[in-house]
This record gives C-alpha cells, structure tokens and sequence, in this order.
C-alpha cells in the first residue's frame, strides 16, 4: 500500500498492489530507453468498495492514482492503451474493480478510460474527483500530493492486503 516503495523491494518480496507494479512497468520502460511520466488523478475511493466489500470503512474517501504514461514514436501513450486503442479494448467488457482484477491485470484485456472517451462499461470518469495534472514520475506526484493512506495505517493495511492475491 505504499506508493512509494521502491521497485527493488517490490520486486524482493514478490508481490504488491497495482500501483506498485505499474511502479515496475515504468521502470522497466525507463530501462529500455523508454520516457514516462504519470497523469495524477483523484479518485473517489468508493471506487474501490466492490473489491474490498468487507473493508469499505477503512477506505479513504479520495484516493490519489498515479496512472502511467510512455513516450512511444515521440507521443505519449496511457498504459490503458499499451495492448490497443480505447475503442478496440472497450470490447473486453469494461472493468467494475470487483473480484481478484486490479487495473494493472485490467489493461491487458479492456480499456480503462479514465476520460468518458468510451462506451459506459469502460468509462471510469465518474469516479475522477480530480485531474491533478502530469508529472515526471511518481515521486514527484507523492511529493506534492502526498500518499493516500498514512504511515499507520499503511502498516496494517500491507499487513491485511499482503494475505490477498493480485
């Protein structure tokens, strides 16, 4: 739950939430000669009450999302777009964040459109509080807006989500 662990410790322990594997894909990208950023978004963290029904107390209410980006052929392309354009991944069935898919397995087979660009089952734009704008990494959007959850609670939430599967 950490956003801001290290992807050499991600990578240790072999396991970790959406946001810090996506942490791994910018960085293999960054290792490949490939430039990334992030677009911050504020996300309303009833988004996230499907997944964890029995934990929506402890959720926050506004939860920031780092959400990847990559320069490929000198233009900057979403991770929701990595597998193919909007149009053609919003036939995999839109995502509802309920059940074992996180958005990191999500943008393999669906597009995740956090910008009401495609149909209603992949539209996630209702749940954007806010466009935080883009920054050079996720470290800059963390140090400017901080993490979700606080140290403590970071604690047991690692301890609860480390039982979960991805």
């Amino acid at each position: 739950m950490n956003d801001t662990q290290p992807v050499s410790r991600t990578l240790l322990l072999e396991r970790g939430s959406c946001s810090q594997r996506l942490a791994i894909l910018e960085a293999v990208g960054r290792v490949g000669g490939i430039a990334s950023r992030v677009r911050g978004l504020l996300v309303d963290g009833r988004f996230w009450h499907p997944r964890f029904p029995r934990l929506q107390a402890l959720i926050p209410h506004q939860i920031v999302l780092a959400w990847p980006e990559f320069l490929l052929d000198d233009q900057w392309v979403t991770v929701s777009e990595l597998y193919g354009d909007l149009s053609t991944l919003q036939e995999g069935g839109g995502f509802t964040n309920a059940g074992g898919e996180t958005l990191f397995d999500a943008v393999a087979r669906t597009a995740v459109d956090w910008d009401g660009v495609t149909c209603s089952s992949c539209d996630l734009s209702g749940h954007v509080l806010s466009d935080l704008g883009y920054f050079s990494s996720r470290d800059a959007l963390f140090r400017t807006h901080g993490q979700t959850l606080r140290l403590p609670v970071r604690i047991i939430a690692d301890l609860v989500m480390s039982r979960r599967a991805a």
